[in-house]
């Protein structure tokens, strides 16, 4: 039987339009060329050996490529993954990464040897089509080539290469103080063949790069090394030519093993990246904003009415789901997905992401955009009209809609976020219609989302069940911290959805319950929903309480500082997609939150995440009563 490496095994390394999982055996085991969301050429990540992969490592005890690394990590503030090695005749360093702003993408592995002498092992075993084509290899003189269609794969190396049943190996050995390097490059098959290209230089600018990037963060709290972690993590998911970003680099890594939750996350919900581009601002940058804000405008186009959450990292609508039966799944977890099919669902809470996103953008200085006020326009009066309907929700249920409280509260924030941009003077909408509308969401969400009984609200109109997103009520300023309804409710989801550790699960699936992803089972707590809870720990004042959570969530990343989307605490290990843009960005906003607080001159001053004034329904009266009928 196969041996799974654990998901915290893997680092994650790319160029702003494809990345690539590299296990600490030295195997890179998940890469898509051209992009993102294209077919994988190595799918060891949920296959097996024959499905593709590129093994790198020393020859130890007469076996081809064995052991795992001794230590690893990223150099200073890079995307660029650093693994040395330990053997018995010496130690090695192996350096990979991927030069960012290139023609095409490259993977380049640069092999040196620290102390002594080292036996090498590459093997390299491309498979497109997710593992499903073995390449015609052959020799274009020195340089070997992987073709399969439409794509050529390019293999140039520091050492003789010979090829045997669709396999490319080379054998070598490395003393202290010399180096050997491969580059694989992607080219169209049918076109020219890529430029030679010189590691040292290309390791050099890649460096610079990031290191440069880094350095415009503004955070400057406690917890700075995991902060730019995660900011850099969420760059390598943004895909530079469009600025749309996808939510993993990855498909169908399980959120719990063997219960079919498997899903392609390669791909720009707007949910995800509106709360991506929140973060960045935080930490000060602009330029991913709006170039993100562009991509939204291709993306949606002309057509506002049928807004999608989620699109190709390029805009396009069509992401048919099906299924690769030929791969077996992570740990058998199957059935493999690529395409994801909730695009066609309804999710009225993008919204409130997507306005807010807009709103930390104009007040963050990133310059006024007419056309993105005409769709922010168009979007309020398709939300006006439909705001009461039921709908898949965050979570992306797969069976009946529903009304969702988290829903509705998010559609409150994009309504109050819009009349916020409106009194700012960048948005000519009718004032007077956006804040009775306000005024009816907060009443019907308090009227019917809210159990008296148990002093909480609930996770849709009539249930019963809880649901961790109801953290996210006083972090979007729908009502206050210290509103006995939010502390009701915070009581409830640390009672009922909290694991023994302190984390929290979205909902109830335990005890053969179907929770309501429709999948019956015990999945693994929600990183993103334990990160609120940090949020809203910090809100209410209880900033010890808040600090000691999030310094728990920092000790589950693994040893580059990566996290996955959810946590099995029972297993301790990480599940679900790879990293995780949720999770990142929960840690970046958590950290900014605490560090604010921690200065404010107000002790306990309850800062909302998503910062514009709540109003009361007092205030709304006094508006509406003030504001101009159009």
């Amino acid at each position: 039987m196969k041996h799974f490496p654990l998901i915290e095994q893997y680092g994650l390394i790319g160029d702003m339009r494809t990345a690539a999982h590299v296990c600490d055996d030295g195997s890179i085991d998940w890469l898509c060329l051209p992009r993102f969301d294209s077919d994988a050429v190595f799918a060891r990540l949920v296959g097996e050996e024959e499905h593709g992969s590129w093994r790198l490592a020393p020859v130890v005890a007469g076996e081809r490529g064995s052991g795992t690394v001794a230590q690893r990590r990223y150099v200073s503030d890079s995307a660029v993954l650093e693994s040395v090695w330990e053997t018995p005749t010496g130690t090695v360093r192996v350096t990979d990464f991927m030069p960012p702003g290139g023609d095409a993408p490259q993977v380049i592995r640069i092999i040196e040897g620290v102390v002594g002498q080292v036996p090498m092992v590459s093997t390299m075993r491309s498979r497109p089509g997710y593992g499903s084509i073995t390449p015609w290899i052959h020799r274009v003189g020195e340089r070997l080539v992987a073709e399969a269609g439409a794509d050529a794969l390019w293999i140039d190396a520091g050492a003789e290469q010979t090829v045997r049943d669709g396999v490319i190996t080379s054998a070598f050995t490395v003393a202290a103080g010399q180096s050997v390097a491969f580059v694989l490059s992607w080219a169209p098959s049918a076109g020219r063949p890529p430029g030679l290209t010189d590691p040292r230089g290309a390791l050099v600018t890649t460096l610079g790069f990031w290191e440069a990037w880094a350095g415009q963060c503004t955070y400057d709290g406690p917890y700075r090394d995991a902060v730019v972690r995660s900011l850099i993590t969420l760059k390598l998911l943004i895909y530079a030519p469009s600025g749309g970003m996808v939510a993993a680099p990855s498909s169908s890594l399980p959120e719990a093993i063997g219960l079919g939750m498997n899903y392609d996350y390669r791909y720009g919900w707007l949910r995800d990246s509106a709360t991506v581009v929140a973060a960045l601002l935080e930490a000060g940058y602009r330029e991913e904003a709006e170039a993100w804000r562009r991509w939204l405008l291709r993306s949606v186009a002309g057509d506002p009415e049928n807004l999608q959450i989620l699109y190709s990292v390029t805009g396009e609508r069509d992401v048919p789901e099906r299924v690769l039966d030929w791969l077996p799944g992570y740990e058998g977890s199957v059935p493999v997905r690529v395409g994801n099919a909730a695009a066609k669902q309804l999710q009225l809470d993008v919204y409130g992401d997507v306005f807010q996103a807009l709103y930390l953008a104009h007040f963050s200085g990133v310059p006024h955009c007419e056309d993105t006020a005409v769709l922010h326009q168009q979007l309020v009066q398709y939300l006006l009209k439909n705001w009461q309907e039921p709908d898949e929700g965050i979570w992306e249920i797969r069976g009946p809609r529903r009304h969702f409280v988290h829903s509705k509260v998010m559609a409150w924030a994009a309504v109050d976020r819009t009349i916020g941009l409106a009194e700012a003077g960048a948005l000519d909408v009718d004032l007077f219609e956006l804040i009775e509308l306000r005024e009816a969401i907060h009443r019907e969400v308090c009227e019917k989302g809210f159990d008296p009984v148990r002093n909480t609200f609930t996770q849709s109109y009539g249930s019963k069940e809880l649901d961790a997103a109801l953290l996210m009520i006083p972090l979007t300023g729908f009502l206050p911290p210290d509103d006995p309804r939010v502390i009701g409710t915070i009581e409830a989801v640390q009672r009922e959805l909290t694991s023994p550790d302190g984390l929290i699960y979205r909902y109830v699936t335990a005890d053969g319950r179907t929770g309501v992803s429709g999948f019956a089972g015990h999945e693994g707590a929600f990183l993103l929903c334990s990160f609120w809870l940090v949020d809203t720990l910090a809100v209410s004042g209880r900033l010890d309480e808040a600090r000691a959570l999030f310094e728990r969530l920092l000790a589950l990343r693994n040893d580059l500082g990566l996290l996955a989307e959810e946590y099995d605490p029972e297993a301790g290990r990480q599940l679900g997609n790879f990293p995780q843009a949720f999770s990142h960005k929960a840690l970046v906003g958590s950290a900014v939150l605490l560090h604010r607080l921690s200065v404010s001159t107000v002790p306990g001053l309850p800062v909302p995440v998503m910062p514009h004034p709540a109003s009361s329904p007092e205030q709304d009266a006094r508006a509406l009563a003030a504001a101009p009928r159009v």
